[in-house]
């Protein structure tokens, strides 16, 4: 059994979306979120790691900035970004997963309410199993 997407904890949608664009760059496949947004995967297995690339995406239009993190078991941070905006070339994840159950891929806010009509990215992900 692979990861499975178990929850999302947001107001907005968890958009599953084949091509998406960061910094003008193509993307195959990925999902998109409003912040503040949190989707936890079960990982129903063992895995040593997640890799793939997390950004804002060339739709968005807002002036804010938004933060990555990627959270494993008891909210245990594993792995954050730096503040991204608009336009900011997506940076790349690498998180080790030994030992964890599930994590949860977090989109904060930075600048407040300009950071709310942000479309937040994370792309080619893949688990190491």
């Amino acid at each position: 059994m692979s990861p499975s997407i178990d929850r999302h904890h947001s107001d907005w949608l968890l958009l599953q979306r084949d091509g998406l664009s960061m910094a003008g760059a193509s993307y195959k496949r990925g999902v998109s979120v409003h912040a503040p947004s949190t989707v936890t995967i079960d990982l129903n297995r063992p895995c040593s790691a997640y890799d793939g690339l997390a950004g804002v995406d060339d739709l968005t239009l807002a002036p804010g900035a938004v933060r990555f993190s990627v959270l494993g078991d008891d909210d245990r941070s594993l792995w954050r970004s730096p503040a991204l905006h608009a336009g900011d070339a997506p940076v790349p994840v690498h998180v080790p997963l030994a030992g964890q159950h599930s994590i949860q891929l977090v989109v904060t806010p930075v600048d407040g309410y300009w950071s709310t009509g942000i479309l937040a990215d994370w792309a080619n992900a893949q688990f190491s199993c």
